[in-house]
């Protein structure tokens, strides 16, 4: 019995679950780990794809990190340079660029900005 959940966008990731609820949960965990993994190696990360019946986001927390990574990637600049432009240190950009650290909200904001970008956060009916 059970479900197996694959990501069309992401062959590396494939989970499964007893039920639609599980398969739910351990779906967004997979995806988090997915997109952490993408961003670690420094890889492009697509643009999703049409969904079907089922859907799921990362987490808030590792949308906003995708966000960052993404921004500072089509920026062009190294980390040195963002560093200045935030007047924090270079060690500070790493950790802000690193999906499994645990950055405040405020901080990628303003890492946001300084790239040329603004977080928009949306609240949805569940």
């Amino acid at each position: 019995g059970g479900f197996t959940v694959t990501f069309p966008d992401f062959p590396e990731g494939i989970t499964q679950g007893e039920t639609e609820e599980d398969c739910i949960a351990e779906a967004r965990d997979c995806l988090d780990e997915v997109l952490a993994s993408r961003v670690n190696a420094q890889e492009s990360i697509p643009q999703p794809s049409r969904i079907g019946k089922f859907a799921v986001e990362p987490s808030a927390q590792l949308a906003a990190k995708v966000a960052l990574y993404e921004a500072f990637q089509e920026s062009g600049i190294n980390r040195s340079t963002l560093a200045r432009r935030l007047e924090i240190a270079e060690t500070e950009v790493r950790r802000m660029l690193d999906p499994h650290h645990p950055t405040k909200l405020p901080r990628i904001e303003g890492a946001l900005s300084a790239l040329g970008k603004k977080l928009r956060i949306e609240v949805v009916n569940a």
